[in-house]
């Protein structure tokens, strides 16, 4: 097999573990909270990291040292810990679908904050528009529930903008020049300090004795070391193979594959409208990415064909 049916197998094995994680934390919150399980999670996958590379990383300058605790409070305690209290009042199927809109996020910060020259298509925004009928349209049946889920709809979409700010951070750690596995155990490391708070305002306890159920320990195994740490260098590794562009498109796979696996594990039940939603939102974020995914990937056809 060569390497680049290698890199296709690696990103459908990464966006095949990533769509199922919604289902794991969905099992873990029948006996742990939303703070337990980010714990638990990240202490494993920190661990994880330090076992694939036990070198320290020194950081260049105080910038530098910064950018990596934003990175910590972003993307691993605020979008891990909004994500998990979201899976506590919703579905697992509509936190799959609505965290895709991350993207949508992440190029709208970066034009912001000019990171990114010119403005936005029209395509673009329009792209945003039906994504976001889309996620309004899975969401609005809980809307005159008395239980309140459109809590969950509303967390996990501001866990896609905080995955947005995340986004750009990594973008600029990545231009630091150090081991992937470094950055990325410096940035869970910061995460696990912010989520400190949170064993004191939430409820939280050691509870060690549920471990003891194979299923629990099992999932957070997974959850802490495979789709942490190994999804992580599988993902790496696709890129390295087949480039950003390409590799980016399995992302679409994530929430086709959480929906399945929500109906088929947790027997959640899919209503037309949150059917609908689902093929909007999806719409949308391939629409708003079109121009880039289109402009990019001409780009790297010349360059393959001049090598």
């Amino acid at each position: 097999m060569d390497k680049r049916a290698l890199g296709h197998l690696a990103a459908l094995f990464t966006v095949l573990n990533w769509g199922t994680t919604f289902i794991a934390t969905k099992i873990l919150l029948r006996a742990f909270t939303p703070a337990e399980i980010l714990i638990f999670r990240f202490v494993l996958g920190v661990a994880a990291l330090f076992v694939a590379c036990p070198h320290l990383l020194r950081v260049r300058d105080r910038r530098q040292e910064l950018t990596f605790a934003a990175a910590g409070l972003t993307g691993a305690c605020l979008y891990y810990l909004m994500e998990n209290i979201a899976l506590s009042y919703t579905t697992a199927a509509n936190v799959g679908v609505i965290v895709t809109a991350a993207p949508l996020f992440t190029a709208l910060f970066a034009w912001a904050a000019g990171k990114e020259e010119g403005r936005p298509s029209v395509r673009f925004f329009l792209g945003f528009v039906t994504a976001m009928a889309g996620i309004c349209l899975i969401s609005f049946p809980s809307l005159s529930a008395v239980s309140l889920d459109w809590r969950g709809d509303l967390l996990a979409l501001g866990a896609a903008a905080v995955w947005g700010v995340y986004s750009l951070l990594v973008r600029q750690i990545g231009t630091y020049g150090y081991s992937v596995l470094q950055t990325t155990r410096r940035t869970f490391l910061y995460g696990l300090v912010f989520m400190l708070p949170a064993v004191f305002l939430m409820d939280f306890r050691w509870g060690l004795e549920r471990f003891a159920d194979p299923l629990y320990t099992g999932t957070f195994l997974y959850l802490g070391i495979g789709a942490c740490a190994l999804c992580f260098v599988t993902w790496g590794f696709a890129v390295g193979v087949l480039g950003a562009v390409k590799t980016s498109v399995y992302i679409y796979l994530s929430p086709v594959i959480t929906l399945v696996c929500s109906a088929a594990v947790l027997h959640e039940s899919m209503t037309p409208a949150s059917l609908g939603g689902a093929v909007l939102t999806l719409l949308g974020l391939i629409l708003s990415q079109w121009d880039a995914l289109r402009g990019k990937r001409t780009a790297e056809e010349k360059v393959e064909r001049l090598a």
